[in-house]
């Protein structure tokens, strides 16, 4: 089996900080499970249609009311969380500057 590496982009890790105690402990351990499996039941692709130049895969796995965004790029075997969001209210409108700061 393939294992990934993972990589949480510092202002992701911020967000993970912040978040009450039992939540930061769920996030992590979903995050953990990324280096064997990114493609975990509970994740769903995002429409990067808007991002021709971003060549990973984009990826959204829900935890209770709050969304971790990830991409995987297969050639490197690598996960970059990119940021954690709250729902509602988030709604997806600041994933060109997430996508942004990696390209």
């Amino acid at each position: 089996m393939t294992r990934y590496a993972v990589y949480v982009t510092p202002s992701a890790w911020k967000e993970i900080k912040n978040l009450p105690g039992n939540m930061r402990q769920r996030m992590k351990r979903v995050i953990d499970v990324f280096a064997s499996n990114p493609y975990t039941s509970k994740s769903k692709a995002l429409d990067k249609s808007d991002f021709p130049d971003f060549k990973a895969e984009l990826w959204r796995v829900r935890l209770d009311k709050w969304r971790i965004i990830y991409a995987i790029t297969k050639a490197d075997n690598a996960v970059d969380v990119l940021a954690v969001r709250k729902r509602p209210p988030y709604d997806y409108g600041d994933l060109e500057e997430i996508l942004g700061k990696l390209l």
